[in-house]
């Protein structure tokens, strides 16, 4: 008679509490709900809402904060920790700036990259997906109004990255969060004197209402070729502005060799 062979299961024991609670939270910052920066709730809010003891949740807040994704800040709370400083590296971030070549590959990236991302988007993204899409636009409507040409640029940042919130892409996600911050810094180029002209800030303004109109058609070719089209006219806008800094020191040179005679 064959001996019975041996089976590779072991007993399965409860799961803790802490464990659930660092596995939701390590959820929330991969998928982008919670973001660097974002405060948690006070400790009694936040295990009442987890329906976990205090103690659990503090060896949870422990754990995450070992694994780098929370800080504490004493005196203020537990944050999200900034876990997109280490895309890039202080060095690497230097030698962007110093590089004009860098800032066309830049924009060749986000073209590409966001292109992707918009027919994602517009095939699987919900419909809520949409309707936060829909809200930045319409708050970018307002801030057009108002001229302010920062807050124009901020917004801009935002409705690009709910598109690709949107097609719920974690890597892509996290990857052009790293690269919008960036731009924030002004890295590679300043983003609000692209809104200070009004005929440009119209033209950005409707690209971006026909980036939104095919998603909500979920027309995937037409919002990804939205996107192309828009990334295009930014390069454009950049190299004319280069162009033109170009010429504009030239004739500097110039006038002053002329007052000099």
């Amino acid at each position: 008679m064959s001996q019975p062979v041996p089976m590779p299961f072991q007993p399965v024991s409860a799961e803790r509490r802490a464990d659930a609670v660092v596995r939701q939270v390590e959820g929330l910052i991969l998928r982008g709900v919670l973001r660097p920066g974002d405060r948690l709730p006070p400790e009694r809010d936040l295990s009442e809402r987890l329906g976990v003891s205090r103690p659990s949740l503090r060896a949870a807040v422990a754990d995450l904060s070992a694994r780098g994704l929370l800080t504490s800040r004493a005196g203020s709370g537990v944050y999200v920790a900034d876990v997109l400083g280490s895309a890039f590296s202080p060095a690497l971030v230097a030698l962007f700036a110093r590089q004009d070549d860098a800032l066309l590959d830049y924009i060749a990236f986000r073209r590409d990259i966001e292109g992707l991302a918009a027919a994602r988007a517009a095939r699987q993204g919900s419909d809520t997906d949409l309707a936060v899409v829909g809200a930045v636009l319409r708050r970018m409507e307002g801030a057009h109004g108002r001229s302010d040409p920062k807050e124009q640029a901020a917004l801009d940042a935002e409705f690009h990255m709910s598109i690709v919130e949107a097609s719920h892409n974690v890597v892509m996600l996290h990857m052009m969060r790293s690269m919008m911050d960036l731009l924030r810094e002004g890295v590679f180029f300043n983003r609000a004197a692209m809104f200070r002209q009004r005929t440009t800030g119209d033209a950005l303004l409707d690209q971006h209402r026909a980036i939104h109109d095919a998603l909500v058609a979920r027309d995937a070719p037409r919002a990804r070729a939205a996107v192309e089209g828009h990334m295009d006219f930014v390069h454009r806008c950049v190299t004319d502005q280069r162009e033109a800094d170009r010429h504009e020191a030239t004739a500097r040179l110039r006038l002053a060799q002329e007052e000099g005679r």
